[in-house]
């Protein structure tokens, strides 16, 4: 049976996954985030029963968007909004829930967190926990799904461990390793979303979902590093404080920061998981960590084969599994009531009479650095004059991606411990446009977070000067 299915939250990890899923099977999908650039960017964007819907719970109204769906999948967490996270989820819990009252909605699928034994200092644990109470006060029948780790290419917490791993030689690590959880992969997880879309679901039950192991954390970092053919070395630290590690891993990982330091808060407790009844309604063969993990690995270099990295035959060749799902990035934005034609005919101008808008002097002693080593930082190639187009060569950097008046990006060519880009995006914010400029880099391990850290006081003020710079070149030519 074909549902209309609203998948709110689609952009992230595990919509990603599931919204393509689902509308191979046939059904009817809408796919709403707060960024619709970044759902456009998805490769199921084009599919035909796939829609695509801007939406922030807090400021837009869902109303509209729930007119004749049968299945709501609430996928949306605040992790990466800060410290008011906890407020900003149940804000964006009960508009949902004021909505779903006043719609035909025949079910929700709602995906939360297991919960420990104890009362949960974390914020996250306890954010997940009162998002579901507050959806239980609808009318329309909420199923809750409870998971630990899901194991899969782009799970934030799957993705601090990996980066955990690969980054350093030596692991300093508090007693929560000890403690235990079931992680799950994403194929299960997705096998249980699916069947209760096709077998809805009166009242409001709450499933723990689970893999076949409670497996401690340092159990499961020493499987992930033995998957990735790199020797584990633990040194346990008693006196690290959940705080001072959450602050150490938002330094070493490439998952956003905020949503690292609210999950790292929630490995001290045990989160024993009762997946007996859900098993039974639903019987799958459930996958182990480790064949799960090994899968991940294999499907992660499917992230280099995407037209973030435009297909790049240089990226793909110089891609490698240890680097992570996430990239460490910095940049600066600025707006501005130049035109984004005004906008992109300056952006073209890289590298010829403005160099690179600012900072010139820096830039060209990094190019000779690269050229006395080997590489080819003095590379140039344009097609055309003040016109860039995929595969010219701007010194080191090579045109990857182009989307006239929108968007530029450039693959980081010269001879370092990573792979990188930089990007150059032009976004409409009414009678003002905004310029980001930003630099994205996946560290070749402890050497590639060394060359980061090194970079960070030129990006501290460099990419904030360029961005004025081209704006201000942008503004002075419409006068």
């Amino acid at each position: 049976m074909t549902e209309r299915i609203l998948i709110v939250g689609a952009s992230g990890y595990i919509g990603n996954h599931l919204v393509p899923h689902l509308a191979a099977r046939g059904h009817e999908i809408t796919a709403t985030g707060r960024a619709l650039r970044v759902l456009k960017k998805r490769a199921w964007g084009d599919a035909e029963n796939i829609t695509l819907k801007q939406l922030d719970l807090i400021s837009d109204d869902i109303t509209p968007l729930l007119e004749d769906i049968d299945i709501v999948i609430f996928l949306v967490h605040g992790m990466a909004h800060g410290h008011d996270f906890i407020d900003y989820e149940l804000n964006a819990t009960q508009q949902l829930r004021k909505a779903l009252d006043r719609s035909q909605v025949k079910q929700v699928i709602y995906l939360g967190a297991l919960q420990p034994q104890t009362d949960a200092a974390s914020e996250h644990l306890v954010a997940r926990q009162k998002t579901g109470e507050e959806l239980r006060k609808s009318k329309v029948p909420i199923v809750e799904l409870r998971a630990g780790i899901v194991v899969g290419p782009g799970s934030a917490a799957f993705e601090v461990m990996r980066d955990f791993i690969y980054h350093l030689p030596l692991l300093f690590t508090p007693r929560w390793v000890n403690s235990t959880s079931s992680p799950i992969a994403l194929d299960n997880l997705l096998y249980y979303i699916t069947q209760l879309v096709d077998n809805p679901t009166t009242g409001n039950p709450i499933y723990d979902i689970a893999g076949p192991e409670v497996l401690t954390y340092q159990s499961q970092m020493m499987q992930l590093g033995d998957a990735m053919g790199k020797k584990v070395h633990l040194i346990k630290l008693p006196f690290l404080t959940p705080e001072m590690t959450a602050h150490f891993f938002g330094i070493i990982t490439s998952v956003p920061s905020n949503i690292a330091k609210a999950l790292v808060s929630g490995l001290r407790y045990h989160l024993p998981a009762d997946d007996k009844a859900i098993r039974e309604r639903f019987p799958q063969t459930l996958i182990t960590y480790r064949d799960a993990v090994t899968k991940t690995l294999e499907q992660e270099e499917d992230v280099v084969r995407s037209d973030v990295w435009g297909f790049d035959p240089d990226a793909l060749q110089r891609w490698h599994k240890g680097y992570g799902y996430y990239p460490k990035n910095a940049g600066f934005s600025h707006t501005t009531h130049a035109s984004a034609e005004q906008l992109w005919r300056i952006v073209n101008q890289l590298g010829e009479e403005p160099g690179y808008f600012y900072a010139n002097a820096l830039w060209r002693i990094r190019e000779w650095m690269d050229y006395a080593i080997g590489g080819s930082a003095r590379k140039r190639q344009r097609t055309a004059k003040n016109q860039l187009a995929i595969g010219d060569y701007i010194d080191s950097w090579k045109v990857i991606a182009v989307e006239e008046n929108r968007f530029l990006s450039l693959l980081f060519g010269m001879k370092a411990p990573g792979l990188g880009r930089l990007e150059f995006t032009i976004s409409d914010e009414g009678d003002k446009r905004r310029l980001d400029i930003r630099a994205w880099w996946h560290p070749a391990g402890f050497p590639g977070l060394l060359y980061w850290f090194a970079m960070m006081p030129a990006h501290l003020f460099i990419f904030k000067g360029m961005v004025k710079a081209v704006c201000e070149r942008a503004e002075q030519s419409g006068h």
